[in-house]
């Protein structure tokens, strides 16, 4: 079987990261037949420089997309393209707009336990963000996220509590600026090749068909 590795980068506060997720689950169940995909979740922070106590979501947005009236059709558009995609957005309840470095330093430890939990991980993280308006900024909402997803609630909590992989996420996502990265989510496939945006299932599940074709081409040749 073949087998391609994707690393995903994104924010878990970026609805369209969110509709990405669910994409690429659906994209690699179509070729689950053919193809293995590994998946790595890999930091970006859309809004580094929030306090650790976040801020008003509504106002924040609003400021941040040139009003009321914007926000409400972004939000508009991305209900009705998330339930294409079995996500029930309840922008409603979204009340902080967190620093997400914390939920960031989650993800990468869930990964010890493996890509499958990793991604279990984040897909709690975008839920409790989108759907359940809870903060994903706090320790409280993390630790319950990291139990449920498999993650021992005591050693995440005494991590949470250090400053254990701030410098490593920061750096992570030094270098995805540094490869140009600069809107999430971006899809590096076998660390060659960029799908940008929340492409439909369809293009995600060419570009695995593709990239696994020319490996196979170029191990023959």
């Amino acid at each position: 079987m073949d087998h391609v590795n994707i690393d995903v980068v994104s924010d878990v506060v970026c609805p369209w990261c969110y509709l990405g997720k669910a994409r690429l689950d659906q994209a690699i169940a179509n070729v689950a037949d053919d193809i293995y995909v590994t998946v790595n979740w890999r930091p970006y922070q859309l809004n580094p420089d929030l306090p650790p106590e976040g801020v008003d979501h509504k106002k924040h947005l609003a400021e941040k997309l040139g009003g009321q009236d914007a926000v409400d059709r972004a939000h508009d558009m991305l209900t009705n393209l998330g339930k294409e995609d079995g996500i029930a957005f309840d922008f409603d309840a979204v009340k902080i707009s967190p620093n997400t470095l914390d939920a960031h330093r989650l993800v990468r430890w869930a990964l010890t336990e493996g890509p499958n939990v990793q991604s279990k991980v984040a897909g709690l993280l975008f839920k409790a963000n989108f759907e359940e308006g809870r903060n994903v900024g706090d320790h409280d909402v993390l630790l319950d996220i990291a139990q449920k997803g498999g993650l021992d609630r005591a050693v995440i909590a005494a991590l949470l509590a250090s400053e254990a992989d701030n410098d490593a996420v920061s750096e992570e996502i030094d270098m995805a600026r540094g490869m140009g990265v600069t809107g999430v989510p971006c899809f590096i496939i076998d660390s060659k090749y960029a799908v940008m945006g929340a492409q439909s299932v369809e293009v995600l599940t060419d570009a695995l068909r593709d990239i696994a074709k020319m490996k196979n081409s170029s191990q023959i040749n």
